[in-house]
């Protein structure tokens, strides 16, 4: 049995390749296993036309590396598959991540090469997070992207996340928990708000109209146990019929109905049209049905008041990863000297050296460039905003990055950082990067 965490997640140190174990084993062997390094998680591009990327996940990975630890079911596993030998068992059977961990805060945005992740420590205990690290980033990322585009096209209207049935149900708590940090209002899935303390929705589907013998029989039964001010689905059968039903039942106290089917921008205005007629001006309209960023940019003009959104924004509104990759930049030598070190290999290169970033501004406080210093924090022009964050140091949690703290956090973040932006990042037409990265180096970078 997996032992859980206190954030509900199981031990979460097999959640990783075969590779990265056989790797320790090779570097246990020749030595070099406790050199320092610096390792960074970044990605090369943005998705094919997005302008932008949202940091996901930090918090979830660090909550993960708590529990990131090889008991005996773990080593048991490994010795009889045969995966690494009885020096890499001894040495795994007391790992405790011991190094630093510094990043972009959780909700910033990130562009092309952004030092997003940076893990240094010796390469045995960073190596073993590789796979843990990206899956996670990779995952989060992509989520809180689309669903920060999502809220960019709903604007003042509230989103709610409702996707959990789309997708395995430990990725939907961390689509759910994404979503919210990018400005989604609440979400339906409940294991989210037990860990994370996010505002949690939901009344009726349409199991439970086609329960009753009767349309109004569902609806008087809900109103009475969830009170008029719920939310009734109005088109289970005819929805003209079904909105006076409803206001017949509840008056204008009734909280909203939901349109899920059908011509939604046609729909909505019918029955704003309606409701209104019926004295019930008050009463909400939220619209689902496969929605994503493009459909509610087109409901823009239409008479809604909030959203539901599930597998659009659970499989990444068609970019379901971040593409993000994790390189070794910098390590010692024989001599304890570190030295840069990148990858060269044809549209697959790095840079080496350990990165810095800050957040150019202009006198209006508007974002101009992502800028990244070799070696060393980049010069600061007087307003420009530092974006690498320090969440572990010798092995030791930051207090602040984690839990329901951490999402109210990132959330926070997220707002700030799109303030920041150009108009041009709220756009939904295809394009580059709304701000370029450049690179700052140093003669001397390690």
């Amino acid at each position: 049995m997996t032992t859980a965490s206190r954030w509900g997640q199981p031990r979460t140190s097999l959640f990783t390749d075969h590779y990265e174990l056989t790797m320790l084993q090779a570097a246990l062997h020749s030595g070099t296993a406790h050199r320092r390094g610096v390792f960074e998680a970044f990605a090369r591009r943005l998705p094919d036309g997005r302008r932008y990327g949202v940091v996901g996940g930090t918090g979830r990975i660090l909550e993960g590396l708590e529990n990131f630890r090889f008991g005996t079911d773990e080593l048991d596993f490994l010795a009889n598959n045969k995966v690494v030998n009885d020096e890499t068992l001894a040495w795994l059977a007391n790992f405790k991540f011991s190094g630093d961990i510094y990043g972009y805060a959780e909700g910033e945005l990130y562009f092309p090469n952004s030092p997003i992740l940076t893990i240094e420590s010796t390469f045995a205990e960073a190596c073993i997070l590789e796979t843990y690290v990206l899956s996670v980033l990779n995952h989060d990322s992509a989520i809180a992207s689309a669903a920060s585009r999502m809220i960019g096209a709903a604007g003042s209207r509230p989103c709610i996340e409702m996707g959990s049935r789309r997708t395995h149900e430990e990725s939907a708590v961390a689509a759910s928990r994404a979503a919210v940090i990018a400005g989604f209002h609440s979400t339906s899935n409940l294991a989210c708000g037990l860990r994370y303390g996010v505002l949690t929705q939901g009344t009726a589907a349409h199991s439970f109209t086609l329960l009753h013998d009767t349309e109004e029989d569902a609806f008087r039964a809900q109103l009475a146990s969830l009170g008029t001010g719920t939310t009734l689905l109005v088109d289970t059968y005819d929805v003209e019929t079904a909105v006076r039903l409803a206001v017949d039942l509840a008056g204008p106290a009734l909280g909203g109905v939901r349109l899920d089917s059908g011509d939604l921008v046609a729909q909505a205005h019918e029955v704003r049209s309606l409701l209104d007629s019926l004295g019930n001006t008050s009463t909400r309209i939220t619209v689902t049905s496969d929605l994503d960023e493009f459909a509610i940019a087109a409901l823009a003009a239409a008479p809604v008041d909030s959203y539901g959104v599930g597998t659009s924004l659970v499989t990444g509104s068609g970019a379901p990863t971040a593409s993000m990759v994790y390189k070794l930049v910098s390590r010692e030598d024989d001599h304890g000297e570190f030295v840069s070190v990148a990858k060269a290999a044809k549209n697959k290169a790095s840079v080496g050296g350990k990165k810095y970033a800050l957040r150019r501004l202009n006198e209006r406080g508007t974002a101009t460039n992502e800028v990244v210093g070799i070696g060393s924090m980049p010069a600061n022009d007087g307003n420009d905003r530092p974006l690498i964050q320090q969440f572990i140091a010798d092995g030791v949690l930051t207090p602040g990055w984690t839990g329901a703290e951490g999402v109210r956090r990132a959330a926070a973040r997220h707002t700030a950082s799109m303030a920041e932006m150009p108009g041009a990042a709220r756009r939904l037409q295809r394009g580059d990067p709304v701000i370029p990265t450049e690179y700052e180096q140093l003669a001397t970078a390690t």
